[in-house]
């Protein structure tokens, strides 16, 4: 595939996500918005640690089906083999149904020990059970998930994300307001239910033949979905795991309101480059894994992405740091001021993330999960003592330094690993660009710590506005400006 056509098709996923990823931010902030007005730091610190068990149980009990099952599909779509498809996507749905009743089973089971553990008491107990029906029904959307993106179906993602989040707005912000913090459960189960709906019809129309096989063959397309999943599935609880730890550790060390900060920082520092790693997931995973046994190919595609993604995370990035105090209190209240300082770690984490996921992918698209599991076992265990030892020495600002601190060791851990396994060398075009977004991104974050508020602002967005363009040009300039959008072209005459 020519150059320009590969980012064309990054920057057309990228498009789409970001589109549906648009409306959702927005309804995420309309939500997060009146959940902070109506319950305070507390309440949204409370609604953190509910989302983390579920979060977490997903992840034990999905076995990480949904994922292996993505790639299973991607590498057969295409290949004409109808009826292999159709099994792998009977056996991804039976098997996700069935994961469903047994999580939601391990949840109301354990529920005294969830809530001990979480809490410090079973008080919670009552509370922590009806979210066994959130894992039920989230693991059985995730699995029609699976079955949409395997088959790169970009646009119906985009469209379920998006009618998702308005569904899930207008369900919570009623359930919550009448309720106040006894509405947080039924919400969140709410939501998973309206989730499993619109998935399920957008679902429906992967067509595949009819999917009739004997035992022994259903039992050889589960083999590799469990074998890969399971590496998946422990990576993710790894991942899972130590956030949660974390909100725990800052409940317990800080306070529920500290847990709260913590929160709104965490959903704040996602919502940009949320869209990024969202359409990454998308569309580049599947895309890698059909190349996964072509070395220099795999290593483009990488290249590529991790390309794109500097391009359009570096701006935002910069902006995100330059307006954290106005975008803290627009986004919550005044209560929330606390939430700056652990905002602007989250936003170095969350740079250096778009920068070493793609090269993380490539051990997943290869079936090295024994590789990817020892890289995201390393991870999770700096993330949690980096952050045992920055929330006593900091309180929730210790937080997020160690979300940053655990991408600098990921960083220096994937990179050689992905040049033993494929010879992976990052392009002279993406060096030089964190050449100039890392420097200038620390020196944007120094800024607010040696110069009064309003230069460190005007550096910020400065270096905001004028990275913004670049990347705007550069973009343009690899997709080819004969290709971009009219608009776009008329923009970037203003700038010339």
């Amino acid at each position: 595939m020519a150059a320009k056509d590969t980012y064309g098709q990054i920057l057309k996923s990228s498009a789409l996500v970001g589109a549906s990823s648009a409306i959702e931010v927005g309804l995420r902030i309309v939500r997060a918005k009146a959940m902070a007005i109506l319950l305070g730091p507390a309440g949204v610190g409370l609604f953190g640690l509910y989302t983390s068990v579920v979060d977490l149980a997903l992840t034990f009990a999905g076995l990480g089906v949904n994922r292996s099952g993505i790639r299973e599909i991607a590498r057969v779509v295409g290949s004409g083999a109808s009826e292999r498809i159709a099994r792998i996507v009977s056996v991804i749905r039976a098997t996700s149904i069935g994961l469903g009743i047994a999580g939601a089973g391990l949840v109301a089971a354990f529920s005294s020990v969830i809530s001990d553990v979480t809490f410090g008491s079973d008080d919670h107990a009552r509370w922590v059970a009806p979210l066994g029906i959130a894992v039920l029904l989230q693991l059985v959307a995730a699995g029609e998930q699976a079955v949409i993106q395997g088959a790169r179906r970009i646009a119906d993602l985009a469209r379920i994300a998006a009618w998702c989040a308005l569904l899930g707005t207008s369900v919570t912000i009623p359930t919550v307001y009448f309720l106040g913090e006894r509405g947080l459960v039924p919400s969140i189960v709410a939501v998973a239910a309206l989730n499993l709906v619109v998935s399920r019809w957008y679902g429906r129309k992967v067509t595949t033949a009819p999917a009739w096989a004997a035992p022994a063959q259903l039992r050889q397309e589960l083999a590799p979905l469990l074998k890969l999943g399971v590496a998946f599935m422990l990576s993710g609880f790894l991942t899972m795991g130590s956030a949660y730890w974390i909100r725990v550790l800052v409940l317990r060390e800080v306070g529920l309101e500290a847990a709260g900060l913590y929160q709104s920082a965490w959903t704040i520092g996602g919502i940009y480059v949320g869209f990024i790693l969202q359409a990454m997931g998308t569309d580049f995973f599947p895309r890698l894994s059909a190349a996964a046994h072509d070395a220099a190919e795999s290593n483009r595609l990488v290249n590529e992405q991790m390309r794109v993604s500097l391009l359009l995370a570096g701006p935002g990035v910069l902006a995100m740091l330059a307006l954290a105090p106005l975008v803290i209190a627009v986004l919550y209240t005044s209560k929330f001021h606390g939430a700056v300082e652990p905002l602007r770690w989250i936003c170095l984490g969350m740079m250096l993330r778009v920068i070493t996921w793609p090269v993380g992918f490539l051990f997943v698209a290869k079936g090295r999960q024994n590789l990817f599991l020892g890289i995201d076992l390393a991870y999770s265990l700096v993330h949690v003592g980096l952050a045992w030892w920055g929330v006593k020495a900091l309180g929730v600002s210790g937080a997020g330094l160690a979300f940053f601190g655990s991408y600098v060791f990921h960083a220096l851990v994937v990179y050689p690993l992905a040049r033993q396994l494929s010879g992976f060398r990052t392009a002279p075009e993406n060096r030089r660009l964190g050449l100039v977004f890392l420097p200038l991104i620390a020196l944007v974050f120094a800024s607010f710590r040696a110069l009064p508020l309003p230069w460190a602002t005007g550096i910020g967005l400065l270096a905001a506005a004028s990275t913004g363009v670049y990347s705007l040009r550069t973009v343009v300039r690899l997709v080819g400006v004969e290709r971009a959008p009219a608009a776009l072209r008329r923009l970037l005459r203003v700038f010339e």
